[in-house]
């Protein structure tokens, strides 16, 4: 499985004040990788690094290519696609014309299959073509969701960076967004997810990594973070089996 994300050392100041610390991390083409961590770890700050959003130091490449001078509107074109933890709609319009936005790189280019993308979008989510003509900002907050997904997904992202999309939902809403990402990763495309949820995230996840004051704490398959007493007791609220740890965070017996 060939690398499609690589972040090595990277690190991101507010002033004087250093967010994140020679963080690395990767992910592979076609799979889910979870970052976990409390408030104000610096999970947010990474994906906006790695967008282009914020300046930082270290190493990015995307396809195999550094991102140092690529800017974010290439990155976008490039398939790098973010969608943020507060979804940012288009309030005032429509949800047809919130997912067109969404391909505005691809008409740029002259891209012919812009048209059965958005069949694929609607699809995927029947509400938003129920709801096609209605505002934006009249949606529930699942379908708001919902439609920051299908905007993503307008731009035919090759990894799809995930902020927080279980945020103020209702656990059911929240158990049908987790669902969707699922089939986002059977149809081929890459996941940087990003999510207070533990429990969800590690279940659905490849690999994870843990996030505390802008470090990585722990990192593995997410079987693994799941199994770490350390993820289980703070993050999943249960215990494990004691056993011997070893430096990459897993519990071995």
């Amino acid at each position: 499985m060939s690398v499609l994300l690589e972040v090595r050392d990277l690190r991101v100041a507010y002033g004087k004040v250093e967010a994140l610390h020679g963080v690395s991390l990767k992910v592979d083409e076609g799979h889910i990788v979870t970052v976990i961590g409390p408030n104000g770890a610096g999970k947010t700050t990474l994906l906006g690094a790695i967008m282009g959003l914020l300046p930082a130091r270290g190493d990015l490449a995307y396809a195999g290519a550094p991102l140092a001078k690529v800017s974010v509107e290439q990155r976008v074109a490039s398939g790098l696609c973010l969608v943020p933890e507060r979804r940012e709609l288009f309030a005032a319009m429509s949800v047809a014309d919130n997912l067109e936005l969404g391909a505005f790189q691809r008409y740029r280019s002259g891209d012919k299959g812009i048209a059965r993308t958005r069949d694929d979008v609607y699809q995927r989510f029947p509400r938003l073509a129920e709801r096609r003509a209605q505002l934006a900002g009249t949606l529930s907050g699942g379908e708001r969701q919902m439609l920051a997904l299908g905007r993503a997904l307008m731009g035919r992202p090759r990894l799809l960076m995930l902020d927080e999309p279980s945020l103020g939902l209702a656990p059911l809403i929240v158990k049908e967004i987790f669902s969707i990402i699922g089939t986002l990763k059977a149809s081929g495309v890459a996941i940087l997810l990003i999510e207070q949820n533990a429990r969800a995230a590690l279940q659905l996840a490849d690999a994870g990594y843990l996030l505390e004051l802008g470090e990585i704490a722990i990192e593995g398959a997410s079987r693994d973070l799941a199994e770490n007493p350390r993820v289980a007791a703070t993050y999943l609220g249960r215990s494990v089996g004691v056993g011997s740890q070893g430096h990459d965070g897993v519990v071995r017996q």
